[in-house]
């Protein structure tokens, strides 16, 4: 009986150690999904835009898309940090929601998407994204500028909000940081010291000192509702955490609640 429990408890550590060990080989692969496109892809898109490749340095070298109002009278900028998946081209439709406004929306993507080049690594998309902000602060007054977040750029963006003064934060469906949204999945494991990126929204979102509107659904099932739900006790008095009821992580902006909010977020 003793041998028999003896080679069940071997088995299972066994298991336990190489389901922990292809976690933390493979979590660059859970965590980035880029599709890359040639230098010379021509982007096509309804809204009126603009390709813009920024040089860091011989290796790195950041493409970005503006899209522009109609109306030639702009109101300010939205920084868009998209998500996780593909490069702008995923993201391009979303663009519509501001420029509708008067606001111009600057995507960039990360090393790696799109036709962005370069290593990828936390610091370096902190710095990339800093660089964004800075560019769009030598243009724009920066109660003219609102930085904005979805899934994994919300991460990035908060960075971004922490270390600059603007109009505005918004992020779609956030996580508290990266080892915590593992976590939510991956409890047995130790996560913290596992992961190789942090981007700790929570810490971020405590140095931000100008508004915050966060937006997320109850039925998210890429960052479960109850991770995203830690952020709370982070954010100021009169920031906002708008719940989605059965909204999901990929369909927020079909929502009359969401649609609502983020025009009145943007006409003021």
């Amino acid at each position: 009986m003793k041998k028999k429990i003896f080679r069940w408890v071997k088995l299972i550590v066994l298991l336990y150690s190489l389901i922990g060990i292809v976690l933390y080989y493979l979590q660059e692969k859970f965590l980035f999904h880029p599709e890359q496109l040639s230098k010379d892809h021509v982007f096509k898109f309804d809204t009126p835009f603009e390709e813009v490749n920024i040089p860091f340095n011989e290796a790195d070298t950041v493409n970005m898309v503006k899209f522009f109002p109609k109306d030639s009278i702009r109101k300010g900028v939205v920084i868009y940090y998209h998500g996780n998946k593909e490069n702008i081209e995923r993201y391009a439709k979303f663009a519509g929601d501001f420029t509708k406004h008067g606001y111009e929306v600057w995507m960039e993507d990360y090393p790696g998407f799109g036709k962005s080049t370069g290593e990828r690594t936390e610091q370096k998309m902190y710095r990339q994204a800093v660089e964004i902000e800075r560019m769009a602060a030598a243009k724009y007054h920066n109660d003219s500028i609102i930085i904005y977040g979805k899934s994994l750029g919300t991460g990035i963006a908060a960075y971004v909000a922490s270390r600059s003064v603007n109009k505005r934060l918004i992020l779609e469906t956030p996580y508290y940081s990266i080892p915590d949204l593992f976590g939510c999945y991956a409890f047995i494991y130790p996560t913290s010291r596992m992961s190789i990126y942090k981007i700790p929204t929570n810490e971020y979102l405590a140095d931000v000192n100008y508004p915050i509107s966060i937006f997320h659904g109850t039925d998210d099932g890429v960052v479960p509702y109850r991770c995203a739900k830690k952020l709370q006790p982070v954010l100021k008095p009169a920031d906002e955490f708008i719940t989605i009821e059965g909204g999901t992580h990929h369909n927020l902006a079909s929502f009359e609640l969401y649609k609502t909010k983020l025009d009145s977020l943007l006409t003021h």
